[in-house]
């Protein structure tokens, strides 16, 4: 399934889980689930993965406090289960100004 919008993602998933990872590098970064469930709920998907696996997912961009975030999203749709596999805030060295691009190596 390709995600067309953030709307796909609220009306698809009963449910959303964070997974062990993500849980650790939230924690990490100090990162709250909180933020991680505005930028799933309010953000825009940036790029999708539809052959990950066990789940396509995908890059969501989204802004907290006005500073930008990313979350990896899966999806399990046998289960209508969203899950949260990572979350990190972009480097702004790695990623354009809009944080939706990676920069090109020179």
């Amino acid at each position: 399934m390709k995600l067309d919008s953030k709307i796909s993602i609220k009306m698809t998933y009963k449910r959303i889980i964070f997974s062990g990872h993500a849980i650790r590098q939230m924690f990490t970064r100090a990162i709250s689930k909180d933020d991680v469930l505005a930028v799933v709920r309010d953000g825009e998907v940036i790029i999708d993965y539809p052959d990950d696996k066990p789940y396509p997912s995908s890059l969501m961009l989204g802004f907290v406090k006005n500073d930008p975030l990313h979350v990896i999203f899966a999806m399990d749709e046998g289960n209508e289960t969203g899950i949260i596999v990572t979350a990190y805030v972009p480097d702004s060295e790695l990623w354009t100004a809009d944080f939706k691009s990676r920069r090109t190596q020179s």
